[in-house]
């Protein structure tokens, strides 16, 4: 089907409908009204998303979706259980309040049980939310996309990608008062341009459509893949790297999402501290573990974030510095955990936000006498948790540096390398870029090691 022909059955549409706080509110409140149970929490989220994908330059898929989801939990004593709907009517409310209750009765007791959070003070901002994007109508996000693929097809490449938005609402409570909404927008793009045994490719995220480079990331993507044609083969060997933001972004959210206060407390991460007989006698935290660059926070109130004041479990998201001057500062305590070892639970352990520079990707580039760029780092997993050492492969576009510029394309490689050593090899970083809820910055490091040789492309 055309592009024409698409656009053409598109139906235009206004700001999607979202319940509003007052609504939102008087819900969850309406629900822990109903319950019978010694103690209720209630979580909401109402979404409209919409998705255009497209592929050989030309669009090739088109999804909205509006979706409602409340989930309710409830408490006797130290049994819990969870029960959820998609349905706002209520009888299905109910139905589900119910459901939970009758769950909860007969669930055994939970050994890690923690009380209801009491009501708490988040911070006094409004998180983004974006009318426009929110509003984007088929139509309009059909002509950007068509942009994109026209810029493809007149450079003789095959360009597929996707472009999304949504508007989400989120709010939650308990029978002890809490009580919380938020509204957020945001919008995604990424793109892939593969011309013969070439291929780059690049994503970014924002709260609004219009920070979305679409035409500079295009262009750039495919100049790139362009340069990426007939790769030559190198050993693999440890050699320094110049790791595009994008790259980064899979590789630094995996050191702090085992930051883990339990894991390192039992000897199970590489944040413990072990004794002469291997056996765990506290975590790392204080010690100087990685280079002095190196430094991320949880801040959901970042420029480029603007989200959410809370978590999933109603706990206030506020500012925590997580890594100062290549020093971990804490680790990330669940509440039951916290309540252990007698320290304050911190929440979840995001978005992060790692600190960059004023530099470019090119200025990090200038600064090679010879190593190699990654553009993207795919299918990235853990080995071993207690070194964090990680395996993945390197992809679209990985080209050799010489004397401060790009040399020629090379063959991907897959590494095995522990991620802790890596940040204690960093050298200079870059502007930062958001990738979903993460701020990463482009980075050098003056080691990082290769296993094999790999042919995909």
């Amino acid at each position: 089907m055309s592009l024409r022909e698409i656009i053409h059955i598109m139906t235009l549409t206004t700001a999607p409908t979202l319940l509003k706080e007052d609504q939102a509110l008087s819900l969850i409140e309406s629900v822990i009204k109903q319950s019978t149970a010694e103690g209720v929490f209630v979580s909401l989220n109402n979404s409209s998303s919409a998705l255009s994908r497209f592929s050989e330059n030309q669009i090739s898929q088109n999804i909205s979706k509006n979706r409602f989801q409340l989930t309710i939990t409830s408490y006797f004593g130290k049994r819990c259980a969870s029960a959820s709907t998609t349905q706002n009517s209520p009888e299905a409310i109910m139905e589900t309040i119910q459901r939970s209750e009758n769950l909860a009765r007969f669930a055994p007791e939970d050994p890690e049980w923690v009380p209801l959070l009491p009501p708490q003070t988040y911070e006094s901002r409004t998180p983004a939310f974006d009318s426009e994007t929110a509003s984007l109508s088929p139509l309009s996000r059909g002509e950007m996309v068509r942009q994109v693929c026209t810029l493809s097809r007149n450079a003789g490449v095959n360009g597929s990608g996707a472009l999304s938005t949504s508007a989400s609402v989120t709010a939650v409570g308990n029978s002890l008062g809490l009580i919380a909404h938020n509204r957020a927008t945001e919008a995604d793009f990424s793109f892939t341009a593969r011309i013969n045994s070439g291929s780059n490719w690049t994503h970014r995220t924002a709260f609004a459509n219009s920070q979305l480079p679409l035409i500079e990331m295009t262009t750039q993507v495919i100049e790139r893949a362009k340069m990426s044609v007939n790769p030559q083969k190198i050993p693999p060997g440890t050699y320094p790297v110049v790791f595009d933001a994008a790259a980064v972004s899979s590789l630094i959210p995996w050191v702090i999402w085992n930051l883990d206060a339990r894991a390192a407390d039992e000897g199970r991460s590489f944040m413990s501290r072990m004794n002469e007989k291997r056996q765990p006698m506290g975590n790392r935290v204080g010690e100087s573990m990685f280079y002095t660059l190196v430094e991320v926070v949880i801040n959901a109130a970042h420029p480029l974030l603007q989200s959410g004041t809370f978590f999933r479990d109603g706990m206030k998201n506020e500012y925590l510095e997580v890594i100062k001057k290549g020093i971990p500062q804490t680790l990330s305590y669940s509440r039951y955990w916290a309540q252990n070892q007698g320290k304050e639970a911190t929440g979840a352990m995001y978005p992060i936000v790692m600190r960059g520079s004023e530099e470019s990707l090119e200025d990090l580039i200038k600064g090679t006498e010879r190593g190699i760029l990654v553009s993207r780092a795919w299918y990235v997993n853990c080995v071993n948790p207690r070194t964090l050492e990680v395996t993945g492969m390197t992809r679209d576009g990985t080209f050799w540096l010489e004397d401060g510029k790009i040399a020629y394309p090379i063959k991907n490689l897959r590494f095995n390398q522990s991620l802790p050593e890596m940040l204690k090899n960093v050298e200079a970083v870059s502007q930062v870029q958001r990738f979903g809820s993460t701020l990463v910055p482009g980075m050098r490091v003056s080691a990082f090691n290769f296993s094999s040789v790999s042919d995909s492309i």
